[in-house]
């Protein structure tokens, strides 16, 4: 993959940076070029996304699905709506059929980092 940027954000103070960290280093193992953003808001993730050229956002979003709505909304506003987006944290099945509707890959606790990776070569297949 390489040359395939991924913006990788938290966006919550949830303290729990762990799967995040995993999840970044495995997509650079991968050979992504990953952009490990830290925590940001919305619009901190839109204008991250757009300086850096990335292909795919990776969000931690420590079971907020509004937060991870709202970004999506964002990044539709600012002419990015056809970036892939995946999302993980703690995930109720009800936040997780509200993501996937929203095009959101959705990646709960216990999920494996092979699938993370595949899912986000095959989001990332067609980038220039």
């Amino acid at each position: 993959m390489s040359g395939v940027r991924v913006l990788i954000a938290k966006t919550s103070l949830d303290g729990h940076w762990r799967g995040t960290s995993v999840v970044a280093r495995a997509l650079r193992d991968a050979g992504f070029e990953v952009i490990y953003a830290g925590e940001m808001r919305s619009q901190e993730i839109v204008n991250a996304a757009k300086d850096e050229d990335v292909q795919l956002v990776g969000l931690n979003i420590g079971g907020r699905v509004e937060v991870a709505i709202r970004i999506v909304k964002a990044l539709e506003d600012a002419g990015l709506g056809d970036l892939p987006v995946m999302a993980g944290g703690t995930l109720p099945e009800t936040a997780i059929r509200s993501l996937e509707e929203q095009g959101v890959t959705c990646f709960p606790p216990g999920s494996s980092l092979r699938d993370i990776v595949d899912t986000a070569e095959s989001l990332t297949s067609q980038a220039p």
